[in-house]
């Protein structure tokens, strides 16, 4: 079974990365001034990015 198929993990990890990514977006703004700030900032935007990923992955069959 494809990981694309099983909708409770595909939701789980959505909901994951999404809080995870809002969470350090959010973190890294709050850090103005700092170029750690940026990073984490980055790094939520990776996370934010991956929830997306997994999401349009169902969609995108070869």
């Amino acid at each position: 079974m494809d990981w694309r198929n099983h909708e409770k993990l595909r939701m789980f990890l959505i909901a994951l990365f999404f809080v995870i990514g809002i969470v350090l977006t959010v973190v890294g703004w709050k850090m103005t001034g700092k170029l750690a700030g940026l990073g984490i900032m980055c790094v939520g935007m990776v996370f934010l990015l991956a929830a997306l990923f997994i999401y349009n992955a169902r969609y995108n069959r070869k």
